[in-house]
């Protein structure tokens, strides 16, 4: 998906920590790293701007709006669940000794 040239972060990453980027909740080294391959890949770098868009438009059109205090806290637990889980799918299962 990154055209011509050879990235060092892999477009998939890329865009699967997208929203995290967007909303500066990345670490400072990962995030130059994800800003030199969006600066390089047209690609990634289109669906940078689109989801921008989406994001600055429910900004303009719902950030009035009064969020619950605990709700970032549930979201943020919910992520990391979602990523415990998907870590352990992808380790391998243990073998069994009979």
């Amino acid at each position: 998906m990154s055209g011509d040239q050879s990235h060092p972060t892999d477009c998939s990453e890329v865009l699967g920590r997208l929203y995290e980027y967007l909303d500066r909740e990345m670490p400072d080294g990962e995030c130059a790293k994800f800003q030199e391959h969006i600066d390089e890949c047209s690609p990634c770098l289109e669906k940078y701007g689109l989801e921008q868009s989406v994001k600055e438009l429910v900004k303009r059109c719902c950030g009035h709006d009064e969020v619950p205090s605990d709700l970032r806290s549930k979201v943020m637990d919910r992520i990391e669940s979602i990523r415990e889980d998907e870590a352990d799918a992808a380790s391998p299962a243990p073998r069994r000794i009979e």
